[in-house]
């Protein structure tokens, strides 16, 4: 029935008009949208302005969360505790220089690689952070990693999870590290709508993982349109 709104369970399409104005997302849009958000809320300093371009003249690819992302991981992480942490897929360390930075004084992020070049080149933009002492680069295969991390932590002893590493492997991460998130801590997982191939709805994405966080009844989970797809989870119980 015409006027009904949303609240009384009446489904919209995405294109549906709201009002007199036709909504529509085009590519185009999408677009400037990203470049807008990099742009107003994106603002770094030298060194994560220009880490990247180092990485790439160092051998390493040009894969990164977007400025505007990287400020919202620092202040999900700031949300909590913030006493440990620990991050899925190092590659140059930019992402863990925002996580780092959003941690209390005290606080620790142990951020998992397995390429010993990218390692190598992070522990390096860490020292120019002057973050190296308060994050640890752990060399191995996240999961094998992860294995570690179940014997040597304790559970419910991370404050902060960041999971930006092989897609395919995101539900075995969640399966092991979901214990290890203290109550109240946050789960933040990048590329949930997308990958570098392709979108969602094109078989791409994190589906299966999406669906096994949201249907976890210890987590309150939702996804932002950020870049790529960012899903957030809280820990509840």
């Amino acid at each position: 029935m015409a006027g009904r709104s949303a609240s009384d369970g009446s489904r919209r399409s995405p294109n549906e008009r709201v009002g007199t104005m036709a909504v529509h997302m085009t590519p185009e849009r999408w677009e400037y949208l990203n470049r807008y958000a990099r742009e107003v809320f994106g603002t770094q300093d030298d060194q994560l302005e220009t880490l990247m371009d180092r990485a790439v003249e160092a051998g390493l690819p040009r894969i990164a969360v977007s400025p505007d992302v990287g400020r919202l991981l620092m202040i999900l992480a700031s949300l909590t505790d913030g006493r440990l942490a620990i991050e899925l897929g190092t590659l140059a360390g930019y992402s863990a220089i925002w996580i780092a930075r959003g941690l209390a004084p005290e606080g620790k992020l142990l951020t998992v690689e397995r390429d010993e070049r990218h390692a190598e080149f992070a522990e390096a933009e860490l020292r120019r952070a002057g973050l190296d002492s308060r994050v640890e680069v752990v060399r191995g295969a996240a999961l094998d990693v992860l294995d570690d991390f179940s014997e040597q932590l304790d559970p419910s002893s991370v404050d902060f999870v960041f999971i930006d590493a092989a897609k395919a492997e995101y539900v075995a991460y969640f399966e092991k590290v979901r214990t290890l998130i203290v109550p109240g801590g946050l789960l933040v997982a990048d590329n949930v709508y997308a990958t570098g191939l392709g979108w969602i709805d094109q078989g791409h994405g994190t589906d299966d993982f999406n669906r096994l966080v949201a249907s976890d009844p210890h987590f309150e989970t939702t996804a932002a349109p950020m870049r790529e797809g960012l899903l957030i989870a809280r820990k509840t119980t």
